[in-house]
This record gives C-alpha cells, structure tokens and sequence, in this order.
C-alpha cells in the first residue's frame, strides 16, 4: 500500500513539528538560565536532547528534563513518550545520571 508509508511519513514530521513547537515555548525558561535545549532527533514517541550553555553538566539537568521539559512536552503533543538526554559525555566514556545514583 504506497499511501500508508507516505501518510506514516507525514505523521511522523507533524509529530516532530510539534515536539519543536513545544520546544521553542520552553526554551526561554532555559534560556533565562544560561542554557539551551537542542532536538537531536524523535524516535518513535521519544525525543533525544541535548541540554546545553549553562545546563550542560548543571546538578539540576536531569530534574528539569523530567520535570519541567518532559511534562511540558506530554501536555503540548498528543501520544508524546519521553524526552532522552543524549549528552555528551565529554569523553570520559561515560554518563552521570543523578535519577541513576542509589
């Protein structure tokens, strides 16, 4: 059915349309910080991000993308899953995720 891959397609950038909406209404809270938010991609429901300024690195940056950034995107975009920090990990090899820390 060549409708159904076109129409799926379509769905998909309108999704993403609307995460970077949503977005671009949140950004100046972040903004009034010293950071920045930069869409890396949406997969599926999800949207890959990468906090940056000064929320790069920030002890809060896991609170704000759960809290603020994630439950700002799920009332803006209809289905909207979950946002996922894809920081760089300055190359050490690794992530600290406080939401992680026992």
């Amino acid at each position: 059915m060549p409708g159904t891959h076109e129409s799926g397609a379509g769905a998909a950038a309108e999704f993403e349309q609307g995460v970077l909406a949503a977005l671009e209404k949140i950004r100046p809270m972040l903004q009034a910080d010293g950071g920045d938010i930069e869409l890396l991609s949406v997969v599926g429901r999800d949207a890959h991000v990468r906090l940056t300024g000064a929320c790069h690195g920030c002890p809060s940056a896991a609170l704000t993308l759960q809290a603020g950034v994630q439950q700002f995107l799920r009332q803006e975009v209809a289905g909207f899953g979950e946002v996922i920090n894809d920081a760089t990990d300055d190359g050490n090899g690794w992530r600290f995720d406080p939401l992680d820390a026992p």
